[in-house]
């Protein structure tokens, strides 16, 4: 995280809001994926654009982690994304695990899997964990600035 203490739900006056529950199924993550990058478009941040290429990756590592590692059956999990007024885009994904907050590590250098938070911390310009507000479980967010 690059935050040392995460901020407190600050998330700047918000012009643009979009917020969706998927099922916690690598079909849901995939479907997040491509709605998130569907909804930057519409914004105006066309499917080629930096802002909607990194969010989208974003939005995929996030989403894969929450199915992966924050699977709770019977639960699903949440994405909402929003574009400040200041131009600042943020996506946040909630899941159902308390227990299981991410934690980037060093991955084996032949292993295929274990680079989504490198991934996430060197694209996104803040990113960190909050509880979850609406139940039990973790909200992790993601940042970047125009």
């Amino acid at each position: 995280m690059k935050s040392a203490t995460p901020p407190q739900r600050r998330t700047p006056q918000a012009t643009r809001t979009f917020a969706m529950q998927f099922t916690s199924t690598p079909r849901g993550a995939r479907l997040a994926r491509r709605l998130v990058s569907h909804r930057l478009h519409a914004w105006g941040h066309v499917y080629t654009s930096p802002a909607n290429e990194t969010l989208t990756l974003i939005a995929a590592e996030l989403t894969a982690n929450a199915v992966r590692h924050g699977h709770v059956p019977g639960r699903d999990f949440h994405v909402g994304l929003t574009e400040a007024e200041d131009g600042t885009l943020r996506i946040e994904v909630s899941d159902a695990r308390t227990e299981r907050g991410p934690a980037p590590g060093t991955p084996a250098p032949d292993g295929e899997s274990g680079r989504g938070l490198l991934l996430v911390d060197a694209l996104a310009d803040d990113w960190g964990v909050l509880p979850r507000p609406t139940g039990p479980g973790k909200t992790v967010w993601a940042q970047c600035a125009p």
